[in-house]
């Protein structure tokens, strides 16, 4: 897959900054630094500001990396205005933006440091004097109240007469006049200038889309990282419990089967049905477990004669993750999310139209075509995973290609494990999210595990790395 290719499915418009940090996080572990991304930001604030051919610039540089693109821009204004910068002298500041201090000390411009209100009385004259001011205070970091000294700095500001420019977002109260964005705009309006980010940071998997999984808090209890049902057995015996396995190790805190199988493993709970396979005798009894579930995941080992059942249990899901067996014609939909995660010949089977051909090769000729695919799924959320040796997840908004993982990974039922993964993750994130996130992670297992035992990885191994990529952030 060329790269160039992926250009017709970048996205535009407004980005939120949850997002926003995904990319940024993507892009440094692609290679370009975050003193780079910063060194690019800053310049392109700097030009933005010198059109205006102010006299006298004031950059308001908070203790983060927004405020160190308020830093860099401060050194290059040196050579055409007077450029002051009031800086917040915070204890904690990033290693960027000290880096970028440390720069200014010997360059052309007046430092003022600021810890406290007392500060920015002495320093307020200033204000009143600049024909431009730089908030470079918070940006996307900026989120709930406003404490002090910050609160007192946006206020001596909109008190001022200069032109107010926003570094990539206004922070919280501040008057602006003009904002200027980093890759993509944040608030409508906003000039957007590039900064050199690579395209696949931003149309790729990567270790950002784990960022967006939350860590449980200090008082958390058991439930609280999601509780699964998984429907499935009977056929094939192992999988679901590889799902549940990996269900567990990816931070579910409880984890139930319901299976004709027998249990394989004290870690999961079995909720045993009667005879070899599901059938409309077990209808009633699955769909009260399926109500007391945060997510449920159906399809594995499950066998094509339970079709029915699967449809019929499915509204009475939350969210759902409908795997293998499970993707068939009628898709079964989730009361809220669903997400579906095909191989090719389940795709054709449950998306195709009747006689279409099979999914070509080529990842770009297959996002196409599944991007027509969603616009047949119940919600605009639910979300498809094409697996195959280079995933690509789509809803209709959205597409995303993952490209880690190993030939080693075709070993049967590393697809219950990668389901497993995505059913833990639909208890925090959308289907869409968690299927970028659970795809990136299951790929890196897979190259971890194959490090260490080639082509013998069985799906197993898997389950053994996935937690040390999800929340070992070490091994990303």
């Amino acid at each position: 897959m060329n790269s160039k290719d992926l250009r017709v499915f970048r996205e535009h418009g407004i980005i939120d900054t949850r997002r926003m940090r995904v990319i940024d996080t993507n892009a440094i572990a692609l290679g370009v630094t975050s003193l780079q991304l910063m060194e690019a930001a800053g310049k392109s604030l700097a030009d933005s500001v010198r059109s205006l051919h102010p006299d006298i610039v004031l950059i308001l540089a908070g203790k983060g990396n927004n405020g160190g693109d308020g830093l860099v821009a401060a050194r290059y204004l040196q050579y055409d205005t007077d450029t002051i910068v009031w800086y917040y002298d915070h204890p904690v500041m990033s290693p960027e933006c000290r880096h970028q201090l440390t720069a200014l000390t010997r360059s052309a411009v007046t430092l003022y440091p600021f810890t406290c209100l007392s500060d920015l009385v002495i320093l307020k004259e200033q204000s009143e004097k600049a024909d431009v001011i730089i908030d470079a205070l918070l940006g996307i970091g900026g989120d709930g109240d406003l404490r002090e000294p910050i609160r007192t700095c946006v206020a001596i500001a909109n008190r001022s007469p200069g032109r107010i420019i926003a570094a990539d977002i206004p922070t919280r109260g501040m008057r602006t006049d003009h904002i200027v964005s980093f890759h993509r705009e944040k608030v409508a309006g906003a000039e957007t200038v590039d900064i050199g980010i690579p395209i696949e940071a931003d149309c790729c998997t990567g270790p950002g889309d784990l960022t967006l999984i939350p860590s449980l808090a200090s008082h958390a209890h058991k439930g609280a990282g999601g509780k699964i049902l998984i429907i499935g057995g009977g056929p094939y015996q192992g999988a679901p419990w590889l799902a549940g396995l990996a269900a567990m190790r990816s931070g579910a805190d409880l984890v139930r089967i319901a299976s004709p199988t027998m249990p394989q493993s004290l870690d999961l709970i079995h909720l045993p049905l009667s005879g070899t396979h599901i059938t409309e005798d077990h209808q009633e009894l699955l769909i009260r477990y399926c109500e007391d579930a945060d997510v449920v995941i159906c399809g594995n080992g499950l066998g094509p004669q339970s079709h029915e059942v699967t449809c019929a249990i499915a509204p009475h899901c939350r969210r759902a993750v409908f795997d293998a067996d499970a993707l068939r014609t009628p898709l079964p939909v989730a009361r809220e999310n669903t997400l579906y995660t095909p191989h090719a010949g389940e795709f054709s089977r449950a998306f195709a139209p009747p006689g279409a051909p099979s999914l070509p090769d080529d990842p770009i000729q297959r996002a196409h075509l599944i991007r027509s695919a969603t616009a047949q799924l119940a919600d605009e959320k639910d979300t498809i995973l094409l697996k195959g040796p280079i995933d690509i997840i789509a809803d209709r908004e959205h597409i995303r290609w993952n490209r880690t993982g190993t030939p080693a990974m075709t070993t049967g039922g590393t697809g219950d494990v990668l389901a497993g993964v995505c059913g833990a993750l639909l208890c925090h994130l959308t289907p869409f999210e968690s299927a970028c996130a659970a795809s990136y992670a299951i790929g890196r297992a897979g190259e971890t595990g194959a490090d260490l035992y080639g082509q013998g990885l069985v799906a197993s191994d898997l389950i053994d790395c996935i937690a040390q990529v999800l929340y070992a952030r070490g091994m990303q």
